[in-house]
């Protein structure tokens, strides 16, 4: 066994199988020595969010991947050999593997073989609880099944055309295929008729003109708790990952009469497989529409510079990079050093820190988010008919009322409105 092959058996390493969980070695493959420790704790923490239990791992830097196996074909002598001897029922490897290179590494290892973008879908299936979460979940396993589908046909992988070698494992793989491009096609259309009904709930919250802030970070970031922190919802708070898959919007009372509206979007991760981007763009094109983005990342990881790196790729790749964000440093009473954390917060502009667990930092957050409410509204003096009261009444929900007077000819109105308001009281206006 090489020096890389690495096994852990520190039994108190590892959560305790209460369950009937499958035993999984993980197989690494970055190039970067200095990612090791980051890449193996997160892949142990999705195969634990999958239900599996890790026994052991192992490592090759591939810099080229081999093209029919990825990793050498020594090492998958050496990983074969290392999974019979810890009596795995799978392997995981952190990275994307190919149709042709899965049948080729379970054909000489004999055992089941699954990659990272295989994994989280994985997880994704389980945690999708509404009916949306579920449709876009179930086209990125289909899209991803679909050129992998070759892979189930090694019988007939080989044969070659002509009179008589029209088999019927060539029809059995058109035929599914087939199956496959038509249900793809059938979830595109559900989900675009899903989409349009999200669109009508966004365009209902247009119709009433509050600020919206999407709370985004990185997977087990704290988003849920800050959620349910600020809207005193009920949100399940998970440490594992993808605890959370379907968004929810609330509408935020602030002091002073301030109201936003406030979603939270799925968790990223570090290479967010593109599948999965494609499928829940509906959901996540939510940060396109929004007025700020609370960037909510934990401190308390030691590698929250590279998620917080991650997170701003994946928002840069949905075309939100023009929405404002306000970073979010959260979970301080966990960091290593909390002041420090502080103090980097209050040198730039445009972050704060908090803990959502504790509360600590929430007032300076709503203040921040305050800031950009009073931003968007205006002082407006105008003398409203009493045939439009309804105008009157609707500046109480639409901003701050300052001033409200009963006159003979009207009500005398101070206000500050937002933008869509002001428009349909500037006809009432009084001169200076």
């Amino acid at each position: 066994m090489s020096e890389e092959a690495k096994v852990k058996r520190d039994k108190n390493h590892f959560k305790v199988n209460t369950e009937d969980r499958e035993r999984v070695l993980m197989v690494f493959v970055n190039p970067e020595a200095e990612e090791d420790s980051y890449v193996e704790a997160e892949l142990e923490g999705l195969i634990d969010a999958a239900g599996g239990e890790v026994v052991g791992m192992i490592r090759q830097r591939v810099e080229r991947r081999m093209k029919a196996t990825y990793i050498g074909k020594g090492k998958v002598e050496e990983v074969a050999a290392m999974a019979s001897e810890l009596g795995a029922d799978a392997i995981v490897f952190d990275c994307e593997l190919s149709g042709i290179h899965i049948k080729n590494l379970e054909e000489r290892m004999a055992i089941r073989v699954i990659d990272r973008t295989q994994l989280i879908l994985d997880i994704f299936a389980g945690r999708a609880r509404t009916r949306e979460g579920q449709l876009q979940v179930e086209l990125a396993q289909y899209s991803y099944r679909l050129p992998r589908l070759m892979s189930v046909y090694t019988k007939f992988e080989r044969q070659r055309g002509g009179i008589g070698m029209r088999g019927p494992g060539e029809t059995k793989l058109e035929s599914d295929r087939r199956m496959v491009r038509d249900r793809i096609g059938k979830l595109k259309k559900e989900i675009d008729v899903v989409k349009q009904h999200r669109t009508l709930q966004r365009d209902s919250r247009r119709d009433q003109p509050y600020p919206m802030v999407a709370i985004v970070g990185y997977t087990s970031a704290g988003k849920s708790t800050l959620m349910n922190r600020m809207a005193e919802t009920d949100v399940l708070v998970d440490a594992m990952p993808f605890a959370t898959l379907d968004p929810t919007t609330r509408l935020i009372d602030l002091p002073d009469g301030y109201r936003f509206f406030l979603s939270d979007t799925v968790g990223f991760i570090r290479n967010l497989p593109t599948l999965l981007v494609a499928a829940f763009r509906a959901t996540l094109e939510e940060l396109l529409f929004a007025d700020l983005l609370l960037h909510v990342v934990d401190v308390s990881n030691p590698e929250w510079e590279m998620q917080l790196e991650s997170v701003l790729h994946t928002i840069d790749s949905l075309g939100a990079d023009q929405v404002p964000v306000l970073t979010v440093f959260n979970k301080i009473d966990a960091a290593v050093d909390p002041v420090m954390v502080r103090r980097m917060a209050s040198e730039h502009p445009d972050s704060v820190a908090i803990s959502a667990l504790t509360g600590e930092g929430i007032s300076d957050l709503l203040e921040m988010i305050k800031g950009l409410v009073s931003d968007r509204l205006s002082i407006i003096k105008v003398l409203v008919p009493y045939s439009e009261t309804n105008l009157v009444e609707r500046a109480y929900d639409y901003g701050r009322v300052l001033v409200k007077e009963y006159r003979d000819d009207g009500i005398y109105l101070e206000a500050e409105v937002v933008p869509e308001h002001r428009g349909k009281l500037e006809a009432f206006l009084l001169e200076e």
